[in-house]
């Protein structure tokens, strides 16, 4: 008696769920309805401590109170984000799984690697979280007072100066190039394993200049480094009255880190309707201005469309840049 009631139960709930719709491959669509039920975990192409991780556990803090579900980082380190990209790409598309990543990853990186990943192909862009500006700083033996100054004794020096780089591909190297681009000038580029050998050998007077990610700020402050040019078209609000590209006339050259969140194709829209819903409030919060200011960052919370237009001017830029300049990551 039991499990035949057992089964006209069972029967009921399905026809009743089937006629409201709830019912579709696999069941996904019931799951759906309780979004969040279970941990959240979002994938983090870079090692713990660096600025994507950092931004990463504090959108995973600010998320997990605002859902009422924990969610985690998942480091998975690599191809400069690429293996943390291709696990977002297999995992399922039920919002249990996202990426955040610098803009990169979809920008530059396919023109960079012989991955197959194509994130403007294999994932879905949900908005962009924020973005850190580079700095051109020089050593401080360097005789130039500013930009202009610089761009003189390069073209008068060809090939003499150098320019530090947390690696050949990274943002910091990229927008080198396209300093170098935007100005005529040939600086040697010296790559390094990360943005602090890069800033420890600037200060150390062993390399010229770096495009600086937003590390050296103690050191500007301290005068170990120079701070010449804000690398981009917006005044930094932690130096506002340091001049930016815009101001000296450097067309083309600038090129701010953005970050954002990415999620499996496919993943139901109301899914991330309210992840971008949720996360706008986070950023919104005067904590995490702080917390990101700790970074040298800003949370800036960029819409899907505004996001898209973003990704794809980027990569318009960059993927004719890493052609042009012979950009290639052994």
């Amino acid at each position: 008696m039991k499990t035949t009631f057992a089964c006209k139960a069972r029967r009921a709930t399905i026809a009743a769920l089937a006629a409201a719709g709830l019912l579709g491959t696999g069941g996904a669509a019931l799951a759906q309805a309780a979004w969040p039920a279970r941990t959240v975990r979002i994938v983090v192409g870079f090692a713990p401590g660096g600025t994507t991780d950092v931004m990463a556990r504090v959108i995973a803090q600010g998320l997990t109170e605002a859902l009422g579900q924990t969610v985690i980082v998942d480091n998975k380190p690599g191809a400069s984000g690429n293996i943390a990209a291709g696990d977002v790409v297999k995992a399922m598309p039920d919002g249990y799984t996202l990426l955040v990543a610098p803009t990169s990853v979809e920008t530059a990186n396919p023109s960079l690697f012989k991955s197959g990943i194509l994130p403007s192909r294999d994932l879905t862009p949900v908005m962009g979280i924020g973005r850190t500006q580079m700095y051109l700083i020089t050593r401080p033996g360097l005789e130039v007072k500013d930009a202009r100054q610089l761009v003189a004794l390069a073209k008068a020096n060809p090939g003499k100066l150098s320019y530090a780089s947390s690696g050949t591909g990274t943002p910091p190297q990229l927008a080198g190039e396209l300093f170098k681009q935007s100005t005529g000038t040939f600086i040697t580029h010296v790559p390094y394993r990360g943005a602090a050998p890069a800033l420890q050998d600037v200060m150390a007077s062993q390399a010229d200049m770096a495009f600086d990610p937003g590390i050296a700020f103690p050191h500007i402050k301290s005068g170990k480094v120079r701070l010449l040019a804000v690398a981009s078209d917006k005044k930094s609000p932690f130096f506002p009255d340091v001049p930016t590209y815009a101001d000296l006339g450097l067309k083309d050259a600038s090129l701010d880190i953005w970050f954002g969140l990415w999620v499996p194709n496919n993943t139901p829209a109301e899914v991330t309707a309210r992840l971008s819903r949720e996360l706008t409030k986070v950023l919104a919060g005067p904590a995490l201005k702080q917390r990101f200011g700790d970074l040298g960052a800003e949370p800036v919370a960029l819409e899907t469309a505004d996001f898209r237009n973003l990704l794809a001017q980027e990569a318009k830029t960059l993927s004719a840049l890493i052609r042009d300049r012979k950009i290639i990551v052994e």
